[in-house]
C-alpha cells in the first residue's frame, strides 16, 4: 500500500470468521487507549467491544485468519454525519422552531427529540441503500 492509500483509509485489525463464496465476515475489536493498562480488568473505564464486518469480493484467507480491514476515509465522514452531524441538526432546528413558535420548554424539548423518529425510521428503510455506499476491503 502507498502512502496516499494510508492516508486516505481508516485501518482496523480483525480475524476472519466466515468465509463465503462473494463475503466474508470479520471481527475487530475496537478498544479504549488504556487497554494497555496494568489494572483494565477491575477499570469501569477500558471499553472493548467487537463488531462484525461484512466485507464483499473474493479474498484468499480462511477463517482465523488475521486481516486489516479497510474502509475509505470519506466514508467515515459520510457515516459520521448520517449518524451524529445531521441528527443534532435536526433537533436543534426543530428545538428552534417549536420555542419560537410559543410552545412550552417541556413541549418543545419531547417534540424535537421526536423528529428523530422519523430520522431514524427512515435510515432504517433505506439501510440497503446506505449499505451499498459503506465498502471494506482486506489487507493480508
Amino acid at each position: 500500500m502507498n502512502n496516499t492509500e494510508s492516508k486516505s483509509s481508516i485501518k482496523h485489525d480483525g480475524t476472519v470468521l466466515e468465509v463465503g463464496k462473494s463475503r466474508i465476515t470479520v471481527c475487530i475489536s475496537s478498544a479504549a487507549a488504556c487497554v494497555g493498562c496494568l489494572i483494565e480488568g477491575s477499570c469501569s473505564l477500558s471499553d472493548k467491544e467487537e463488531k462484525i464486518i461484512e466485507v464483499t469480493g473474493s479474498y484468499n484467507v480462511k477463517p482465523g485468519d488475521h486481516v486489516i480491514v479497510l474502509m475509505n476515509q470519506s466514508m467515515g465522514y459520510s457515516a459520521l454525519f448520517l449518524g451524529y452531524l445531521l441528527p443534532l441538526i435536526i433537533v436543534i432546528t426543530a428545538l428552534i422552531v417549536t420555542v419560537s413558535s410559543g410552545v412550552s420548554e417541556l413541549t418543545a424539548g419531547l417534540i424535537s427529540l421526536g423528529t428523530l423518529i422519523p430520522y431514524y425510521l427512515i435510515l432504517f428503510i433505506f439501510r440497503k441503500r446506505i449499505n451499498k455506499k459503506f465498502t471494506f476491503s482486506i489487507k493480508q
